[in-house]
């Protein structure tokens, strides 16, 4: 009975295409999160989150048809602002976070009352922040879009691959034997707001940081070295956004959220797995 609910939902054009954004959507915050994990930078993704939030409410008031005009250039450029105040000695990582994601969030709530566009403003807030319907209904320009930008992800980050992974382990000496590690974290940063603006209308602003780190946490329980942690980490991303949107779909779900939920539950059974074999050495 499930599997014929399910023949017949993927009949539609709109279910297949929230899967293939879903999916590559996960992939791509998977990769990253294994390295912002290790960089001590998880909430790089919440902070950034809530700048787009804010830009999306600009977008809003302006009446702006196509949002991603503004909102990408705005959050690359502040996840560039992020990097640099976060190797300032008087403002570190976390700290700089928290004051750009708490002030681009009462930013972005402050514009949208002061300049309500719609009736139905806790709504709209309550969409941004946990995601919306709108994954189940993009347009084939979305969808390809998606698809340009995951494929430009995946391609820096198997290009460069190297030298994510000497920066990521250990920056000093990168910069020691001649590595532009601050050019490779600028080029970390922005794919990472690329991957935000992706994710806001799959689980919106609040969940976004869970698409990061949760894969990569639990590839960490199972395994110990770099490569096999990313790999690990961009399977179970994408096993948990497939079985989260098909379960959202069946079950009437909101989507981010189980997608979320989906991850956590992975989580579990990669830490009892852990605990029990003491994770794999290779």
């Amino acid at each position: 009975m499930m599997f014929e609910k399910l023949a017949m939902y993927f009949q539609y054009p709109f279910v297949r295409y929230a899967l293939i954004v879903g999916v590559l959507i996960a992939l791509c915050s998977s990769l990253l999160g294994v390295t912002l994990v290790l960089k001590r930078f998880s909430f790089i993704g919440d902070g950034l989150s809530h700048v787009a939030f804010g830009a999306m409410s600009v977008a809003a008031v302006l009446n702006l048809t196509n949002e991603m005009l503004l909102v990408l250039p705005v959050t690359v450029i502040s996840a560039v602002l992020l990097l640099r105040t976060g190797q300032n000695a008087k403002v570190k990582g976390d700290a700089a976070i928290a004051m750009i994601s708490v002030g681009a969030l009462a930013f972005g709530y402050l514009i949208m009352n002061i300049f309500a566009a719609s009736s139905n403003l806790s709504g709209d807030v309550c969409t941004t922040l946990f995601g919306s319907t709108s994954i189940l209904t993009l347009t084939p320009k979305e969808v390809w879009l998606c698809i340009v930008l995951s494929a430009a992800v995946v391609f820096v980050f198997v290009m460069f691959y190297n030298k994510i992974f000497a920066v990521t382990f250990d920056e000093d000496f990168s910069k020691a034997v001649g590595t532009n590690a601050d050019g490779y974290n600028l080029l970390i940063a922005i794919v990472i707001a690329v991957i935000i603006v992706l994710a806001m209308n799959l689980v919106g602003s609040l969940l976004i940081s869970a698409l990061v780190i949760f894969p990569a946490l639990s590839a960490m329980r199972l395994f110990r070295s770099f490569l096999t942690v990313t790999i690990c980490s961009a399977v179970l991303s994408v096993v948990c956004a497939f079985s989260g949107i098909i379960i959202s779909i069946l079950a009437g779900t909101p989507v981010g959220s189980t997608i979320v939920a989906v991850d956590v539950a992975a989580y579990a059974v990669c830490y009892a797995a852990g605990m029990i074999t003491g994770g794999m050495r290779k």
